[in-house]
């Protein structure tokens, strides 16, 4: 019952910054948890960031110190600030429910459609 809709994205120079956004809407009381993936060509989708119902946040090895990921107030919005970036983080960036706490084994739920973000050198 729950849908994602990422915004956010777009083009910037290697370390400008931009802040994603996924909007959610329904069942929201039910969400365990939320997480950003990415995936580049030619590349497996990865989790790159993850909040639990109780604040606690996990970021991968490749944007620790440069992403963070919040949620808003009324539990509805979640924002993927992004720092620093790099060519290497081009991608389409998704956000998904996480059923688990489990980093190594989310088992996402619902998904978003996904927003652009280019990075150029």
């Amino acid at each position: 019952q729950v849908q994602l809709v990422e915004s956010g994205g777009g083009l910037v120079q290697a370390g400008g910054s931009l802040k994603l956004s996924c909007a959610v809407s329904g069942s929201i009381f039910s969400i365990y948890a939320m997480g950003w993936y990415r995936q580049a060509p030619g590349k497996q989708r990865e989790l790159v960031a993850r909040i639990t119902s109780g604040g606690n946040t996990r970021y991968a090895d490749s944007v620790k110190g440069r992403f963070t990921i919040s949620r808003d107030n009324a539990d509805n919005t979640v924002h993927l600030q992004m720092n620093s970036l790099k060519p290497e983080d081009t991608a389409v960036y998704y956000c998904a429910t996480l059923r688990t706490s489990s980093w190594y084994n989310p088992q996402t739920g619902s998904w978003g459609q996904g927003t652009q973000v280019t990075v150029s050198s």
